[in-house]
């Protein structure tokens, strides 16, 4: 993707996702310019640019009265330029600040304008609230799809179908009206072939949904796979991955979500959820001037809808503001916190109103519990704790190595086969154990369980002794043979999920990998809480169960420990603490126990972070070489600027514009022989003192409006950025002044400066690039890529991953 010349065609192109190269899993080419763009693509056009660089000039050229399209826009995969971002907004607001004192209608204007966030934070909400609900209702209805059909009628899942039945309690999910494939073809659902037919039916629609779901992602939107957050991380801290968020990304991200979530594969909707409403929330942006306009404002919606996302996908919207806030969002003022809580609470509002599961809950594993936990059940929960911290450093790397072979190896060239075997994998041992038949959610639902009075599942088939029964509350029981069934087969799930997930997470089909986390610590909790359960029912009267658990007594929840498990497992594959503790908060609707889930979460984050620094997504970032510079970690090393700056030593001058001493063809032969994205601009040559710095982009552009629409603009017109420029004689060709698209302010640093003190102007300006001065004169530059490099070099890693993975 360099940039061997410039076109002086139209700068417009396509921004269909099947132009762009495939993301999560593919390799992407960053080796074009320096840190910045060649030529931009929008949606039919360009934006215009009100303002040129940190002047703010009103005019772009002396010839042009209006703006010209394409200025101050950027190119694909390259990054904003955060400063310029703010300072035009700011600029924009003060100018409307102004005009509101004139007339009414400016006043009308300006409220309009100041009103205009939260009305995308409406629209986003009601967006994403109401896809969610369409992705739960289909997905419930699909996955059961795969088992039987409803004969009265073919839109009903199976628990629907059976609601209007007058089955018992006990029998309700083996109503009349609900038919298996084996009835529906043999008509009997007993014997060994109506048991094989119903398996074959199961493994024949998980193809089928899975294969449709590959095609449809490979062939419409190759941004729709994987989990999205990585891609999202990478674009709300400045970076720019055009189509990623578009209209065609959302529709087929949508209906594929619910087809991979319905083939049975070990995955969850949850992370999609998020790319969902970011989506939303980009197309949205489009119909406010101010957001479509502005790269920086466009990342406060984008980190708002992310919040949204995660509302739904949960059903906290508290815990997604948070989720936003800790795990997503780079820049973060508090402004977004408002709004987020408010497209937060809307999104949600929005999916309880659609009622997706027909329990008034906005997640199919809400779940309350009422007996309280003892200082001693610490232990286990810390025990859970220090699994799930275990499990996601062993699942981050295994993952991360078959995603890089996925990548160097001819593997990565055949997607649709991969998810095929992955697929018919899955759904052949899954079918025989009823744990890993069933939706995720569900398992995880029947896991967070606590077993009552009606409960038929194996898990709650306990030897009944009625008399001790006091009230609700049922005492710890013997296990019967049920429970001890369930047991093993919980364990086989557990294997299962625990290897299954590491080839899946990363095929071309939306996958999220919060709900097969959850899964893998809900069945290690609940198997867990079972094994306390018996022991305190067998052992009441050791020490550790003496005082707190009296025979009869209710004294352990297994559901409790699964739910603990599930947030220690999500929290080692994430690294999330606060706002995990606050999602499980939400699901369960109690405050007692947010201390267990606290134990659990900080201890899985420190067993990992033991093993290894990086979460998952952070794991993806750079597997994918994203130029993402964490803003939590420390730079500790004691480098100055020089040593990071190009030009090197041995390597050429640094290539600079003078102010007002090289032609229009000066200019072009530079811009045909370098491929930098930007240059300096100097008094002169001798001197190097530094007046500016310009964008190649903004100077194709304005070369070529000035040749079309300027009188006597040739090769040997001089380029001036000057403010004022000497009269010239009747016979020479008439002068260019590009002073307005210079960047008369540009950050520089002396070449003394630590890299400590670069590194932190980076992350917290959002810089593209720094200037390197030494007593007044231009030394060298600084880009974002010189600094990640330097980073991965330091840290013992190829500096070429950077960027040119």
């Amino acid at each position: 993707m360099d940039q061997k010349g410039y076109r002086r065609e139209s700068f417009q192109s396509s921004t269909s996702d099947e132009d762009m190269l495939e993301i999560a899993g593919a390799s992407l080419d960053f080796s074009m310019a320096e840190d910045d763009p060649p030529l931009d693509r929008e949606m039919g056009g360009f934006s215009s640019y009100n303002g040129g660089g940190m002047n703010g000039t009103s005019t772009v050229m002396d010839f042009l009265e209006e703006p010209l399209p394409g200025v101050g826009t950027y190119e694909d995969f390259n990054t904003i330029d955060w400063v310029r971002e703010k300072s035009r907004d700011r600029d924009r607001h003060r100018e409307i600040t102004s005009r509101s004192k004139e007339s009414t209608w400016a006043l009308i204007h300006s409220v309009s304008d100041a009103f205009s966030g939260w009305l995308l934070m409406l629209l986003i909400g009601l967006l994403a609230g109401s896809l969610a609900g369409l992705i739960d209702i289909s997905a419930h209805w699909m996955t059961d799809l795969k088992e039987g059909v409803c004969l009265a009628g073919f839109w009903f899942n199976h628990e629907h179908c059976c609601w209007k039945s007058n089955t018992t309690f006990t029998d309700r999910d083996k109503c009349p009206e609900w038919k298996s494939w084996s009835q529906l073809i043999l008509g009997h659902g007993e014997g060994a072939f109506a048991y094989i037919l119903n398996y074959f039916m199961y493994v024949v629609w998980a193809l089928l949904f899975s294969l449709l779901a590959v095609l449809l992602v490979k062939g419409f939107a190759p941004y729709a796979c994987g989990s999205g957050i990585p891609e999202i991380k990478t674009i709300l801290s400045g970076f720019i991955i055009r189509g990623y968020l578009g209209k065609w990304t959302l529709i087929i991200k949508t209906i594929t979500l619910v087809l991979a979530v319905s083939s049975g594969l070990s995955l969850g909707k949850e992370g999609p959820l998020v790319h969902v409403a970011c989506c939303c929330g980009n197309i949205l942006c489009h119909l406010f001037t101010k957001y479509r306009k502005n790269e920086a404002k466009r990342r406060e919606v984008l980190s708002a809808a992310a919040a949204a996302g995660v509302s739904v996908a949960f059903g906290a919207p508290i815990g997604g503001v948070l989720f936003s806030l800790e795990e997503v969002s780079y820049y973060f003022p508090l402004k977004t916190l408002w709004r987020s809580f408010f497209a937060a609470l809307v999104a949600a509002f929005t999916l309880r109103s659609i009622n997706p599961f027909g329990n008034s809950r906005l997640v199919l594993f809400y779940v309350e519990f009422h007996m309280p936990w003892h200082l001693l059940e610490l232990v286990p929960f810390i025990l859970l704790g220090i699994f799930g911290g275990l499990w996601g450093a062993f699942f981050i790397r295994s993952n991360i190595a078959w995603c890089r072979r996925r990548k160097t190896t001819k593997l990565g060239k055949y997607p649709v086969l991969e998810v095929f075997v992955v697929t018919a994998i899955t759904a052949v041992l899954a079918f025989p154990n009823e744990y890993t038949r069933m939706s995720t959610s569900e398992l995880i639902s029947e896991l967070f369980n606590d077993c009552g009075i009606l409960d038929s599942s194996k898990l709650c088939e306990y030897v009944n002794d009625f008399n001790s029964t006091k009230g609700d509350d049922l005492p710890d029981r013997a296990a019967g043979p049920g429970v001890y069934t369930a047991m093993w087969q919980l364990a086989l799930a557990l294997i299962m999920k625990v290897f299954i997930t590491i080839f899946t997470f990363g095929m071309k089909v939306p996958s999220g990998l919060f709900i097969p986390s959850m899964a893998v610590g809900a069945i290690a909790g609940r198997l867990l809480g079972v094994a306390m359960e018996q022991l305190a029912f067998y052992h009441h009267d050791w020490a550790i169960f003496s005082g707190w658990c009296s025979q009869g007594a209710d004294c352990i929840t297994p559901g409790l420990y699964a739910m603990v498990g599930a947030a220690a497992c999500l929290g080692g594959v994430t690294r999330m603490t606060v706002s995990l503790v606050v999602i499980m908060f939400e699901l369960t609707g109690g405050l007692e126990y947010i201390v267990p889930l606290m134990a659990a979460a900080m201890t899985s984050k420190w067993v990992a972070d033991a093993i290894g620094r990086e979460g998952i997504y952070d794991a993806h970032i750079r597997l994918n070489g994203y130029p993402f510079l964490e803003a939590k970690e420390e730079f500790s090393h004691k480098t100055l600027a020089m040593d990071v700056m190009r030009p090197r030593r041995s390597d050429p001058p640094l290539t600079v514009i003078t102010q007002d001493s090289m032609t229009v063809e000066d200019v072009e032969s530079i811009i045909n022989e370098t491929t930098y994205s930007g240059y300096p601009v100097v008094v002169s040559r001798e001197s190097q003192r530094l007046v500016g710095f310009v964008l190649r982009r903004d100077l194709i552009i304005s070369i070529e409006n000035a040749r079309k629409k300027q009188d006597g603009i040739v090769s040997t017109s001089v380029i001036y950025f000057t403010d004022h420029s000497p009269p010239l004689p009747p016979s020479s060709p008439s002068m260019l002044k590009l002073r307005s698209i210079l960047d008369l302010s540009p950050f520089t640093v002396t070449d003394q400066t630590p890299m400590e003190i670069v590194v932190d102007i980076f992350r917290k300006l959002g810089l593209r690039q720094c200037l390197v001065t030494h007593n007044g004169k231009l030394l060298g530059i600084i880009t974002k890529k010189d600094v990640l490099k330097h980073i991965a070099q330091l840290a013992n890693q190829d500096p070429d991953s950077i960027l040119f993975n």
